[in-house]
Protein backbone atom coordinates (compact mmCIF):
# COMPACT_ATOMS: atom_id res chain seq x y z
CA UNK A 1 0.00 0.00 0.00
CA UNK A 2 1.40 3.39 -0.80
CA UNK A 3 1.69 5.88 1.42
CA UNK A 4 -0.79 7.94 -0.16
CA UNK A 5 -3.30 5.04 0.55
CA UNK A 6 -2.15 4.13 3.51
CA UNK A 7 -2.48 7.74 4.90
CA UNK A 8 -6.23 8.35 3.07
CA UNK A 9 -7.21 5.26 5.05
CA UNK A 10 -6.50 6.12 8.01
CA UNK A 11 -7.83 10.10 7.74
CA UNK A 12 -11.46 7.52 6.66
CA UNK A 13 -11.25 5.38 9.40
CA UNK A 14 -10.45 8.34 11.85
CA UNK A 15 -13.64 10.20 10.49
CA UNK A 16 -15.55 6.94 10.98
CA UNK A 17 -14.31 6.61 14.50
CA UNK A 18 -15.61 10.14 15.14
CA UNK A 19 -18.83 10.23 13.57
CA UNK A 20 -20.83 12.86 12.63
CA UNK A 21 -21.06 12.27 8.21
CA UNK A 22 -23.66 9.40 8.53
CA UNK A 23 -25.04 9.61 12.03
CA UNK A 24 -24.58 11.58 15.09
CA UNK A 25 -21.43 12.21 16.98
CA UNK A 26 -20.81 10.91 20.54
CA UNK A 27 -20.89 14.48 22.23
CA UNK A 28 -24.68 15.05 20.26
CA UNK A 29 -26.44 12.18 21.65
CA UNK A 30 -25.33 12.46 25.05
CA UNK A 31 -25.05 16.61 24.92
CA UNK A 32 -28.48 17.55 27.30
CA UNK A 33 -29.26 14.33 28.76
CA UNK A 34 -31.62 15.33 31.29
CA UNK A 35 -30.15 13.75 34.75
CA UNK A 36 -33.67 12.54 35.82
CA UNK A 37 -34.18 10.37 31.99
CA UNK A 38 -30.16 9.06 32.48
CA UNK A 39 -31.92 5.86 34.22
CA UNK A 40 -35.34 6.05 32.43
CA UNK A 41 -36.42 2.66 30.15
CA UNK A 42 -39.05 3.88 27.88
CA UNK A 43 -42.24 1.77 27.27
CA UNK A 44 -41.59 -1.58 26.10
CA UNK A 45 -37.95 -0.63 24.95
CA UNK A 46 -35.08 -2.79 26.93
CA UNK A 47 -32.37 -0.40 27.53
CA UNK A 48 -32.24 3.60 29.40
CA UNK A 49 -29.56 5.78 28.42
CA UNK A 50 -27.47 4.62 31.15
CA UNK A 51 -27.15 1.51 30.24
CA UNK A 52 -26.49 1.85 26.50
CA UNK A 53 -23.93 4.72 27.73
CA UNK A 54 -22.06 1.88 29.72
CA UNK A 55 -22.27 -0.61 27.31
CA UNK A 56 -20.62 1.31 24.67
CA UNK A 57 -17.75 2.46 27.07
CA UNK A 58 -17.19 -1.51 28.31
CA UNK A 59 -16.95 -2.80 25.16
CA UNK A 60 -14.99 -0.02 23.44
CA UNK A 61 -12.58 -0.39 26.28
CA UNK A 62 -12.35 -4.13 25.45
CA UNK A 63 -11.55 -3.55 21.69
CA UNK A 64 -8.96 -1.07 23.06
CA UNK A 65 -7.07 -3.21 25.55
CA UNK A 66 -7.69 -6.67 23.38
CA UNK A 67 -5.34 -4.34 20.31
CA UNK A 68 -2.92 -3.33 22.59
CA UNK A 69 -2.42 -5.80 25.70
CA UNK A 70 -1.66 -9.20 24.79
CA UNK A 71 -2.21 -9.93 28.81
CA UNK A 72 -6.01 -8.67 28.85
CA UNK A 73 -9.01 -10.78 29.80
CA UNK A 74 -12.46 -9.88 28.17
CA UNK A 75 -15.44 -9.70 30.59
CA UNK A 76 -18.17 -12.38 30.52
CA UNK A 77 -20.50 -12.23 27.93
CA UNK A 78 -22.73 -10.73 28.07
CA UNK A 79 -23.51 -10.13 31.34
CA UNK A 80 -19.64 -8.61 31.58
CA UNK A 81 -20.59 -5.85 28.86
CA UNK A 82 -24.01 -4.54 30.19
CA UNK A 83 -24.45 -1.91 34.40
CA UNK A 84 -25.60 -4.12 36.65
CA UNK A 85 -28.49 -1.01 37.04
CA UNK A 86 -30.83 1.03 34.82
CA UNK A 87 -29.66 4.15 35.87
CA UNK A 88 -26.18 5.77 37.62
CA UNK A 89 -26.18 6.25 41.20
CA UNK A 90 -25.10 9.96 40.51
CA UNK A 91 -24.50 12.43 37.88
CA UNK A 92 -20.88 12.03 38.84
CA UNK A 93 -20.96 8.26 37.94
CA UNK A 94 -22.62 9.10 34.25
CA UNK A 95 -19.81 11.94 33.91
CA UNK A 96 -17.30 9.13 34.51
CA UNK A 97 -18.39 7.42 31.94
CA UNK A 98 -18.03 9.94 29.57
CA UNK A 99 -15.05 10.90 30.20
CA UNK A 100 -13.59 7.47 30.17
CA UNK A 101 -15.26 6.70 27.02
CA UNK A 102 -13.88 9.57 25.91
CA UNK A 103 -10.73 8.90 26.69
CA UNK A 104 -10.88 5.44 25.17
CA UNK A 105 -12.07 6.49 21.75
CA UNK A 106 -9.02 9.07 21.88
CA UNK A 107 -6.58 6.03 22.25
CA UNK A 108 -8.21 4.26 19.64
CA UNK A 109 -8.09 6.96 17.50
CA UNK A 110 -4.11 7.39 18.93
CA UNK A 111 -3.63 4.14 17.51
CA UNK A 112 -5.42 4.61 14.32
CA UNK A 113 -2.95 7.55 13.74
CA UNK A 114 -0.01 6.60 14.54
CA UNK A 115 1.98 5.25 10.89
CA UNK A 116 3.65 2.69 13.67
CA UNK A 117 0.67 0.78 13.90
CA UNK A 118 0.28 -1.44 10.84
CA UNK A 119 -3.86 -1.76 10.25
CA UNK A 120 -3.29 -4.95 8.50
CA UNK A 121 -1.02 -7.17 10.73
CA UNK A 122 -2.70 -9.87 12.49
CA UNK A 123 -2.76 -9.14 16.37
CA UNK A 124 -0.63 -12.10 17.69
CA UNK A 125 -2.95 -12.81 20.59
CA UNK A 126 -5.97 -12.56 18.73
CA UNK A 127 -7.26 -15.42 15.97
CA UNK A 128 -7.32 -13.09 12.76
CA UNK A 129 -7.79 -9.75 14.51
CA UNK A 130 -6.26 -6.71 12.91
CA UNK A 131 -6.44 -2.97 14.33
CA UNK A 132 -8.04 -1.92 11.11
CA UNK A 133 -10.56 -4.73 11.61
CA UNK A 134 -10.88 -3.77 15.27
CA UNK A 135 -11.33 0.34 15.05
CA UNK A 136 -14.13 -0.96 12.22
CA UNK A 137 -15.80 -2.85 14.89
CA UNK A 138 -15.35 -0.07 17.31
CA UNK A 139 -16.95 2.84 14.76
CA UNK A 140 -20.19 0.26 13.94
CA UNK A 141 -20.35 -0.29 17.76
CA UNK A 142 -20.70 3.32 18.98
CA UNK A 143 -22.77 3.98 15.94
CA UNK A 144 -25.46 1.45 16.45
CA UNK A 145 -26.04 2.14 20.19
CA UNK A 146 -25.37 5.71 19.82
CA UNK A 147 -28.89 5.06 17.62
CA UNK A 148 -30.03 3.66 20.68
CA UNK A 149 -29.08 6.15 22.75
CA UNK A 150 -31.16 8.88 20.58
CA UNK A 151 -34.38 6.61 19.93
CA UNK A 152 -34.10 6.23 23.82
CA UNK A 153 -34.21 10.69 23.97
CA UNK A 154 -36.68 10.56 21.42
CA UNK A 155 -39.18 8.25 22.89
CA UNK A 156 -38.45 10.33 26.36
CA UNK A 157 -39.24 13.66 24.69
CA UNK A 158 -35.65 14.42 25.36
CA UNK A 159 -34.38 15.07 21.75
CA UNK A 160 -34.12 18.37 19.71
CA UNK A 161 -31.87 17.27 16.97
Amino acid sequence: MTNDHEKSLREHLLELLRGGKAHAKFEDGIKGMPAKLRGVKPEKYPHSAWMLLEHMRIAQSDILEFSHDAKHVSPKWPEGYWPKADAPASAAEWDESVKRFRGDLKAMEELVANPKSDLFAKIPWGDGQTILREALLVADHNAYHLAQIVDVRRMLGAWEG
